[in-house]
């Protein structure tokens, strides 16, 4: 494990203590920030640092972001696109109740795909098409406005809100948009016995690494 991943897993348990206590309401968010920030493009960080994401696209090509090796399940388009419509699903639709940013200036339209839900339940072809039509210059557009939103979110929430649930209306409206479908409701009950504390852990901090350092796999073995 390289030391940046070392020092990003010991903050991440300094998080998740932070967040379980009301004191250290004002840490816990800032400890959010830098965490949430280096799963990210590095736009988002005030560190003037690489991040995270930045190593994935650091000289990856085109075909080789759409390109799934042999004995991986998904391509690292795939990655970006399941962790951010997780990220933006849970934080906007789940956590602050408003509208998910996909459906906002035109960002499916732009993205040229057919898909609108995280994209758990796409088989190896289902991915391969996915993976072939998507506009990538939008989708890393539409991750780093997520990112955006996120910490905007997070800045907002008050001291003893990290302990809420979400209202089970809210699951409603995603089941109604499309942005989990029925087969993988299994995702609304995981998602639904989690706090708003819970929800920052996983998907918008944790979820997000596996799936980065998923990506860095893929790239390594395309290199290979």
């Amino acid at each position: 494990m390289d030391a940046r991943r070392k020092t990003w897993n010991e903050r991440q348990q300094e998080l998740r203590t932070s967040l379980s206590c009301l004191q250290e309401h004002a840490r816990a968010i800032e400890l959010f920030l830098i965490q949430h920030a280096m799963t990210h493009a590095g736009e988002l960080s005030t560190s003037g640092s690489a991040t995270f994401e930045d190593d994935i696209w650091e000289n990856l090509t085109d075909p080789a972001s759409r390109f799934i090796p042999p004995k991986c399940e998904h391509s690292i388009v795939w990655c970006f696109w399941h962790m951010t419509r997780c990220e933006d699903i849970t934080m906007n639709m789940l956590i602050a109740g408003t509208s998910q940013l996909l459906m906002n200036d035109g960002w499916f339209e732009r993205m040229r795909i057919l898909s609108r839900d995280t994209g758990n339940s796409m088989n190896t072809a289902e991915i391969a098409d996915f993976s072939a039509r998507i506009d990538i210059p939008a989708l890393r557009a539409y991750r780093l406005g997520v990112g955006h939103r996120t910490t905007e979110i997070v800045r907002t929430l008050q001291p003893g809100e990290f302990k809420i649930q979400t209202d089970p209306v809210r699951f409603q409206k995603v089941l109604a948009e499309g942005a989990v479908i029925p087969s993988q409701h299994w995702l609304i009950d995981y998602w639904g016995g989690l706090t708003a504390a819970g929800l920052l852990l996983m998907p918008s901090t944790r979820h997000n690494l596996i799936h980065l350092n998923e990506a860095s796999k893929i790239k390594q073995n395309i290199r290979k």
